[in-house]
């Protein structure tokens, strides 16, 4: 009987799991053909226009010449930076507010 429980528990939530994320995908694809409200975008650009767009522009540089160095900085130092700069904003005036360097993207304070 108890057996039986944890099934239908496990059931529950693998059911409610794949529903998120189906309905995750369905919304994130919504969303992605919908024109963008954000100031710099072209008005009436999708998302999916803006990713197909920065994909052709990446074609004309040949990412062969970029150096892999510098790329496997980048893939391993981002969610590093991502997680500074997160911390940072939460806790302003604070220790890694004072020692991280400023970044324009980031208004001060």
């Amino acid at each position: 009987m108890i057996a039986g429980f944890i099934h239908l528990v496990w059931k529950v939530i693998w059911n409610v799991v794949v529903v998120l994320v189906c309905a995750g995908l369905i919304f994130i694809g919504y969303k992605a053909n919908q024109p963008m409200s954000v100031a710099g975008a072209p008005k009436g650009m999708t998302y999916v226009e803006f990713i197909q767009d920065r994909l052709e522009a990446a074609k004309t540089v040949e990412p062969s010449r970029c150096g892999w160095g510098m790329m496997l900085s980048l893939a391993a130092l981002g969610p590093i930076y991502s997680v500074v700069y997160t911390e940072v904003a939460i806790h302003p005036d604070g220790f890694l507010d004072k020692v991280t360097a400023p970044d324009l993207i980031f208004p001060p304070g």
